[in-house]
């Protein structure tokens, strides 16, 4: 199993491996390039956002700048909406539905490191540093409504039509029609009728 497959199977895999920093620096192109890009250039700055993402929907829009790992574990669906200044960490991957609003500054956070230092940083038989690392895929579904600066971790899902209030940290996986906000985020109100 190559490094790439172990990232995209939640198992620990080494994020220094060769093919994952290539997929990487393609990707630091791209969003240099998209970050760097005229705001007027609306067609130029689409095209770099297909050629970095797996998928961008239509009418969907992501404001720089914008940061990713690889890109390519990214997949956002249609008339999505990405604010100023958000970080997806993609090592596993990020699935974004329609019609999402996502507010700026917000962080989405595959990878975790083992709970074990000895697993965390070692050196291997090569002699090569390794920061042990695991991927868990993020699912937000459709109609979802994240405020600003929200840290979601690895693993979760946002159910539909909910609503993160904004400074929130996403630890558990969060139902459909619900408002939930905090640190731990949790439900405060059912938007069911």
């Amino acid at each position: 199993m190559t490094e790439k497959e172990k990232s995209l199977n939640g198992k620990i895999y080494n994020p220094r491996d060769l093919e994952l920093m290539t997929l990487a620096q393609t990707s630091r192109i791209l969003q240099d390039k998209y970050n760097l890009s005229s705001s007027l250039s609306n067609e130029e700055r689409k095209k770099i956002l297909e050629k970095l993402l797996n998928k961008i929907g239509k009418n969907s829009w992501i404001e720089k700048p914008f940061f990713c790992d690889y890109g390519k574990n990214i997949s956002i669906g249609n008339n999505t909406f990405i604010n100023f200044n958000c970080t997806f960490l993609d090592c596993n991957e990020i699935i974004i539905g329609d019609n999402v609003l996502i507010g700026p500054g917000t962080g989405i956070f595959t990878p975790s490191h083992p709970i074990n230092p000895k697993e965390r940083v070692f050196i291997n038989e090569s002699g090569e540093i390794i920061y042990g690392t695991f991927a868990n895929k993020i699912i937000i579904e459709n109609n979802v409504w994240i405020g600003g600066n929200v840290s979601i971790l690895p693993g979760i899902i946002v159910g539909e039509n909910s609503i993160i209030g904004a400074g929130s940290v996403i630890t558990k996986n969060i139902p459909k029609n619900v408002i939930a906000v905090g640190n731990p985020c949790k439900v405060i109100k059912n938007l069911d009728k």
